[in-house]
């Protein structure tokens, strides 16, 4: 099998919108080489629906770290919520986003990593609820999929089914938090690259050393 470089990341994680430069950059610079493959983790999944402002005291603090340390900027739409949680009409949850990747993996694999990217910008910084199907509308336009069959597959069971089996995938691989980077090499041989944020320098370095050493054996 060819080496997949597999990104576990989640739509709501605050973290993995900071990554998601360096996953772009990693994608255009190893694309040739490497299969690239994006797991939805499903942070939030919560049995009854909770509120945002269970968490957004949190983020109110967490997201500043993440703009010093990744030099992304969250936008004014996303931080109303966090700011004003008495106001909010938010509900995060982290199913409807990874259905969206499964459907759109059907038509583009190979911009997945454009993809997931692109949903955490129409959360964090413009502020959309990725609980809402007119959320998706523009990527839609963007990308040009057809509207209403994305819509059609965005209710029906089976692209749930497939959301509920990368998050299993993502536990099976040991995973506990986002964002991770793992590289698979065969059928059970797995390096973990990146737990956490990690900046494009290093898991650059990290995954040429990895595809050297095996390239050695």
């Amino acid at each position: 099998m060819n080496p997949t470089l597999i990104y576990c990341y989640d739509a709501y994680c605050g973290w993995c919108y900071g990554f998601s430069q360096v996953m772009k950059k990693i994608h255009s610079e190893y694309k040739n080489r490497l299969e690239i493959e994006v797991l939805s983790g499903g942070m939030i999944l919560p049995e009854e629906p909770v509120h945002i402002g269970a968490t957004a005291g949190y983020i109110s603090k967490a997201y500043k770290n993440v703009e010093e340390l990744t030099g992304i900027k969250f936008g004014e739409d996303y931080l109303w919520h966090i700011n004003h949680p008495d106001a909010s009409d938010w509900y995060p949850n982290s199913e409807k986003p990874a259905i969206a990747l499964c459907i759109f993996k059907e038509y583009f694999p190979d911009q997945q990593v454009s993809f997931a990217a692109d949903m955490q910008y129409a959360l964090h910084y413009e502020g959309r609820d990725l609980t809402d199907d007119e959320a998706y509308r523009l990527l839609l336009e963007k990308y040009n999929l057809p509207a209403e069959e994305f819509y059609e597959k965005l209710h029906d069971e089976e692209y749930k089914e497939r959301a509920h089996y990368e998050f299993a995938l993502c536990k099976q691989l040991q995973v506990t938090g986002y964002p991770a980077v793992l590289m698979q090499l065969s059928e059970s041989k797995f390096y973990l690259l990146a737990r956490g944020y990690t900046d494009y320098e290093t898991l650059s370095e990290r995954i040429n050393n990895v595809l050297k050493e095996n390239n050695a054996k």
